[in-house]
Formats: structure tokens, sequence, C-alpha cells
């Protein structure tokens, strides 16, 4: 049977996984099976199961509907919420890097400053478009966009680093609004194990 964490969020309260639609149950029910707990962001999200739906929903499409490498939308969401200071993205999804970029190290590089990470010169130029975006949107023009393009990006990469890019300024903003705490497991996942 599967529980959401009292102190998933400290600013609403944590819904009764019983009293939830059937859908969510579903759906927090595999997430817990595949990653081995419930991540808290389904505890965060299920106080309003419609706004569930329509996140999920759309990270979905993102994530399984990407021209990006999955270690890429890692990366973009780990730069994007260590310029947000989001707690809870920055340590669940620096899990992901490290998973997916098999890189224990990655994630703090760009969780600290992505800049003096060791990446490509091409995820470089993609981290600076999805931060200027995050941080100064109406500053961003054509030019970024052809910077990426210059740098080997598709068109429909350079699309889905935009839409990865928002989602994830909205996700920041509502954990850091609702003060979603990230789950132990999270700190650890990927990192070397003596």
């Amino acid at each position: 049977m599967v529980e959401l964490a009292d102190d998933a969020m400290e600013n609403f309260p944590v819904p009764d996984v019983e009293a939830l639609p059937e859908d969510l149950r579903d759906r927090i029910e595999d997430e817990t099976e595949r990653a081995g707990f419930t991540p808290n962001v389904f505890a965060g999200f299920a106080y309003k199961p419609s706004h569930f739906r329509a996140f999920f929903a759309y990270h979905d499409a993102i994530v399984d509907d990407a021209a990006l490498e999955r270690a890429e939308i890692e990366m973009l969401i780990v730069a994007v919420s260590g310029v947000n200071h989001c707690y809870y993205c920055n340590v669940a999804h620096g899990a992901l890097v490290r998973i997916y970029a098999e890189d224990p190290l990655l994630a703090d590089q760009l969780v600290a400053n992505y800049r003096t990470a060791d990446i490509s010169d091409q995820h470089k130029a993609m981290l600076d478009v999805a931060v200027k975006l995050t941080e100064r949107p109406a500053e961003v023009t054509r030019e970024d966009l052809d910077r990426l393009r210059e740098v080997g990006f598709s068109e429909e990469e350079i699309w889905d680093i935009g839409a990865v890019t928002a989602l994830f300024n909205l996700s920041n903003r509502m954990a850091m609004f609702a003060d979603m705490r990230p789950n132990e497991e999270f700190h650890t996942l990927g990192r070397k194990q003596d």
C-alpha cells in the first residue's frame, strides 16, 4: 500500500492517498513501484487533482516525446532549478542527472554554476538559453535560437529546450510555494557507493 509522506510539503496539507481519485492513486502506485519510494512531488500536486493531472500530462508529453536525450532534459531542469534555488528540484532532478548522464558529479556542478560544469559547448549554449529564458524572458531573441542551431540543435530540440524550461519554471515555483521537500532517497541516488 502506498502512503504519502506527511512532511512531503510544509505549506499545504498532504492528502490521504485513499481519498484521492482512482487515476491519481494508480499513477502514484506506478511511480512508487518504479522508483522504490513515492516521490514527494506526487503528494504535493495531489493536493489539487485537476492540477496533478494537467502537470503530469504535460511532464509526460515533454519526457516521452522529446527530441532531446533524457540526460539533456534533466540537465536543463537542474540548471533552471539551480538559478531558481528550488530545493526539491535540485535534489530530485540532480539524482536523475547523475543516473541518466552516468556522472556522479555533474548535478552538483550544474546546481552550483552550470557555466563552470564539465559539459560540451553545445550543452553550455543550451543552458545559457534556458537560464536566460528563466531570468530574463523578455530578452530572449531569435539570435538565441540561431545560436542553438549553430551548435547543432534541431528545430524540435530547440522547441523542447523552451518547453522543458517553461514547465520547470512553473514546477520550481509551485514546489517553493508549497515548500515541497525532497525525499531522503534522492540525496544518494546515482552517487558512487563504497
